[in-house]
């Protein structure tokens, strides 16, 4: 058991690099909440392959830059099409 969580780690963390992708993304795409999919790479990975967890974290941390610009787009969106 415990190899398939290490496993899943580094897929985890290898599919957030290369697609740029929001933990809410990768979750989705593995089919687990978004809860694990942090666990995983924000805890789990640093002891698995810390050069990969400091990749991921490079990505992370843009993405919650981000998220609030994120979050008025959408909530702009979601208006405009009511009216």
């Amino acid at each position: 058991m415990k190899g398939i969580v290490e496993e899943r780690c580094v897929e985890l963390g290898s599919y957030i690099v290369e697609n740029k992708a929001t933990v809410r993304a990768a979750a989705k795409e593995f089919g687990i909440s978004k809860s694990t999919v942090h666990m995983d790479v924000s805890e789990r990975l640093r002891r698995i392959q810390p050069q990969l967890y400091c990749e991921v974290r490079e990505v992370l941390d843009v993405n919650k830059a981000q998220r609030h610009i994120r979050g008025g787009i959408a909530t702009r969106e979601k208006y405009r099409m009511e009216d």
